[in-house]
């Protein structure tokens, strides 16, 4: 049994939480509101209205799930929680963003005694219920590897991608790549419309033939790809501006896959 503590117990937080708990392990995670602590409560979940009382409590594992990259920085480089989270502690951070957050957190942390690995996440509450959601993780193998046992309460699988913020890169990637995707079923609906073939029809016909991908079969499900790209620019549209906030900072090249990103997907938040 391991001591967790979780910051953000929200869309995403709350379900590992409850597969933490489920699974034996002790867990604290911080509550500000009645609702949220009555949640938590029900799910056999210690509640807490401090931060600081989660640091205190995160004996083993430290989980930071919360929206944005800013959160994290903020969570993680002020306040109580850098101060008190005990030495010997592992902080994994799930939220997605920069690598370059993590690399800070790390450097800050890392001297107190406290490892820090990203471990970004591909998949939704769905996926956490039945234990299969996809972490990136980047750290020390031998911590990751140690660590493993716990984050298959929720995740398989679980993907090592090499140092500290490695997972942050390889989700970026991924999401580059899926919105790209996304602005490419786009493309082939206006083609297919102006020879003549309605959107539906199209959809309900690419899936079973070789250009099918994720985003064309997500697109097929919802019978439009605006209505698909309403469903998902909530969750990727901040990590596509990181994207390109990172690929700025190295001077790298998107390519093909920048005006693709923004034919497909260009607001809303990241879930975690």
């Amino acid at each position: 049994m391991s001591r967790i503590g979780l910051v953000g117990a929200g869309r995403m937080g709350l379900p590992i939480a409850r597969r933490l708990a489920a699974a034996g392990h002790e867990v604290t995670a911080l509550a500000r509101t009645d609702d949220a602590r009555e949640r938590l409560t029900a799910a056999g979940i210690e509640a807490v209205a401090d931060i600081g009382e989660v640091a205190d409590a995160a004996a083993d594992l430290l989980l930071v799930v919360v929206l944005t990259d800013e959160q994290v920085r903020e969570i993680c480089l002020t306040g109580p929680l850098p101060e008190r989270i005990r030495q010997g502690a592992t902080l994994v951070i799930h939220t997605t963003g920069s690598p370059r957050t993590t690399q800070d957190i790390a450097a800050a942390l890392e001297p107190r005694g406290v490892t820090v690995v990203d471990a970004a996440v591909s998949g939704g509450p769905h996926n956490i219920a039945a234990g299969d959601l996809t972490l990136f993780v980047g750290g020390p193998a031998g911590i990751v590897d140690a660590l493993s046992p716990v984050l298959s309460a929720y995740a398989d699988p679980i993907i090592y991608a090499g140092t500290q913020g490695a997972g942050q890169c390889v989700k970026l990637v991924n999401n580059a790549l899926f919105t790209a995707q996304i602005g490419a079923v786009r493309a082939a609906v206006e083609l297919g419309g102006r020879l003549g073939v309605q959107e539906q029809a199209l959809l309900s016909a690419l899936p079973h033939a070789s250009s099918d991908s994720r985003a064309l079969a997500g697109a097929a499900r919802r019978g439009s790809v605006e209505e698909f790209i309403g469903s998902v620019a909530e969750f990727v549209g901040k990590d596509i501006a990181t994207v390109r906030a990172v690929a700025a900072e190295l001077d790298a090249d998107l390519g093909p896959l920048d005006p693709l990103i923004t034919y497909g997907c260009t607001t809303g938040q990241s879930a975690g």
